[in-house]
């Protein structure tokens, strides 16, 4: 099991500390775009963010931009043979995949901005490859960025809730919205059961999850 995260807050932190005394996330890996509050139990860090980064490095010469290109062609050569062993997972192949990280984030390109960068991928090297010892886990944490999508676009177009209260409720509805899409329930008839509105029978998303 994967957790994907992006941000957090007091109430997420005793979320946390909850569900660990009561050993419910055993065996669940912390997915996160590499934010410092992350690093918590067992960790990985997404591949996107990570080539994102050298994405966005500012390249002024023609040597800068081969440097770049080449270890950014590296890097998602590298992602799509990880895709494919997760389908089928060796030992012998993990360890092939696992030396060719070592030796993209260990070269040399003479930009230094680049060195710089590699040099601080290469410190977190356990999260990036922690898909080779949980290939049941994902590469990159799209899943809860498209969750927080609407909420990114209602931000942006009203500024977010007036209160806490609006907050709460927001997050909540919204948590059960794309639960219940993920489980193939429509979030409507969800509603109308739990309000009492006759209807087609809803079993509790508890249940529902515990089944899939």
């Amino acid at each position: 099991m994967a957790l994907w995260t992006r941000s957090a807050s007091p109430s997420e932190g005793a979320l946390w500390g909850g569900l660990t005394e009561a050993k419910a996330l055993d065996g669940t890996v912390i997915l996160s775009d590499g934010a410092g509050q992350f690093a918590i139990g067992e960790h990985a860090r997404c591949w996107v963010h990570m080539e994102r980064q050298i994405h966005a490095l500012d390249s002024f010469t023609e040597p800068q931009r081969r440097a770049k290109a080449l270890i950014q062609s590296r890097i998602w050569w590298l992602y799509n043979d990880i895709k494919a062993w997760c389908l089928s997972p060796t030992p012998r192949r993990a360890r092939e995949l696992a030396r060719r990280f070592d030796r993209i984030v260990g070269m040399k390109t003479r930009f230094v901005t680049l060195d710089r960068l590699l040099a601080r991928i290469r410190t977190d090297r356990q999260s990036f490859l922690k898909i080779l010892q949980r290939p049941d886990i994902p590469l990159h944490t799209n899943g809860s960025e498209n969750d927080i999508r609407s909420v990114v676009t209602r931000r942006k177009i009203s500024g977010g809730t007036h209160s806490d209260q609006g907050r709460a409720a927001r997050d909540t509805m919204l948590s059960m919205m794309k639960t219940c899409n993920k489980l193939g329930v429509s979030f409507w008839d969800y509603l109308g059961d739990r309000l009492g509105i006759p209807g087609s029978k809803i079993l509790p998303l508890p249940v529902l999850l515990a089944g899939r």
